[in-house]
């Protein structure tokens, strides 16, 4: 038998407001008491009476059992959550960045005051990857898990190879549209799936990573040149996270722009859809699609994890508990696609094994191979204007990476 669900509800933006127009009119014992909102005077629907700027109103109501945070200040949602924690109330939220943050701490806070977090609709909108991780993956070995994890820089790449349309036209089209903020650079400079990447690296590996530790180069810096190169190449270009199983037992993580083969699942994910490609030992590859922006299908997730809470619904954060001694390295090279101005980007990033080079006056690049770790410790060069760096999809080991791997899986066996 289900529990009801009473409903503190923090935000009434474009998700508090799609989460209210599929939860209207419908049978699903659960029923919304209060709205925290921070404007006011704004005009709504809804009756004056089920709003307010009093946090405790929700925070301290013994009716509400269970708070559902929607709103964009990530310091805030994190206080908000901890509280209602530490009280006993559930929490359902879509904050990819709080969570990503402060993930170890609110695993602990739930084992500690015995409440429920759930965030479906923080990773890929109405995708329910985060579930699927938990429990059907709970025994597989993953080899990887990638994919399209931000529908704004999806969209905009989307407009740019199949209608022609320049970047800052689809950029203005997609912030038209509520896609990308009015400040895009969560979005199109790799943050906002750097956050996510972080979370779904949680359920798939057990591995709590500081975003901090997590390369995002975006897609801020995309020329004409880089397109053309991409469809000389028959490629599109897409903005990927991915973590990555490059030994028994060594993790890479990273966001990064890619060349596309046309092969590949996300070479048609378009718009403001997202994909995420998950590669398991045993259940081989495997393709989730879906909306990854919008009040609507980010409302659905949300619903998802309130509706499962009325079952007393839980992540078990099986992998984390494993202890299976998996560490997050970034001893790997990569082989990239480096267009750039200055000779010393090159020399600076350390680029070996290079196998394309072009140059004339006003476009230069090079394929080959770069440390991660090179990569990491020259953000602020990455992105620099006239510097664009995208994954071929290969990757390169040197001999001392190739010995510590070696020495790592022996140490396994005796």
């Amino acid at each position: 038998m289900s529990t009801k669900i009473k409903i503190g509800l923090f935000g009434f933006g474009v998700v508090g407001q799609g989460l209210h127009d599929i939860i209207r009119g419908q049978d699903l014992n659960l029923e919304i008491i209060k709205i925290a909102i921070k404007n006011p005077e704004k005009q709504r629907t809804l009756d004056a009476n089920l709003f307010t700027t009093d946090h405790s109103e929700l925070l301290d109501n013994p009716e509400i059992n269970t708070i559902v945070e929607l709103i964009d200040d990530a310091e805030a949602a994190f206080q908000i959550t901890k509280r209602a924690l530490i009280s006993g109330k559930h929490v359902v939220s879509a904050n990819k960045k709080m969570i990503a943050t402060h993930l170890a701490e609110l695993v602990e806070l739930q084992t500690k005051y015995g409440a429920s977090l759930l965030y479906e609709g923080a990773v890929c909108g109405s995708i329910p990857i985060i579930r699927n991780l938990e429990e059907y993956y709970d025994n597989e070995l993953l080899h990887g898990i990638s994919g399209i994890f931000n529908g704004s820089s999806n969209y905009i790449l989307s407009k740019i190879f199949n209608e022609n349309m320049a970047y800052e036209t689809a950029l203005k089209e997609a912030q038209d549209l509520g896609f990308a903020e009015t400040d895009p650079i969560l979005d199109v400079g790799g943050f906002d799936p750097k956050f996510k990447l972080a979370i779904a690296t949680a359920h798939a590996y057990g591995l709590f990573i500081s975003p901090d530790k997590i390369l995002n180069v975006g897609i801020q810096n995309l020329s004409e040149d880089d397109i053309q190169y991409a469809r000389e190449k028959n490629f599109k270009i897409k903005l990927v996270p991915t973590a990555r199983k490059i030994s028994t037992k060594q993790i890479v993580t990273y966001v990064l722009p890619k060349f596309v083969r046309s092969d590949d699942f996300l070479y048609n994910v378009e718009n403001e859809y997202n994909g995420v490609t998950v590669q398991a030992a045993f259940a081989d590859k495997q393709f989730f699609f879906g909306k990854g922006a919008g009040g609507h299908p980010t409302g659905a997730a949300v619903l998802s994890d309130i509706a499962a809470l009325r079952y007393g619904y839980r992540y078990e954060y099986k992998k984390y508990n494993q202890n299976n001694g998996l560490i997050h390295t970034d001893n790997v090279n990569i082989e990239v696609y480096i267009r750039y101005a200055h000779e010393y980007t090159i020399e600076k990033l350390k680029v070996t094994n290079i196998v394309e080079r072009f140059s004339r006056s006003n476009y230069k690049y090079v394929i080959g191979s770069v440390s991660l770790k090179t990569l990491l410790a020259n953000k602020d060069l990455l992105i620099q204007k006239e510097v664009f760096i995208a994954h071929t999809g290969k990757y390169t080991y040197t001999e001392n990476q190739i010995q510590h791997i070696i020495a790592e899986e022996a140490a396994l066996v005796n």
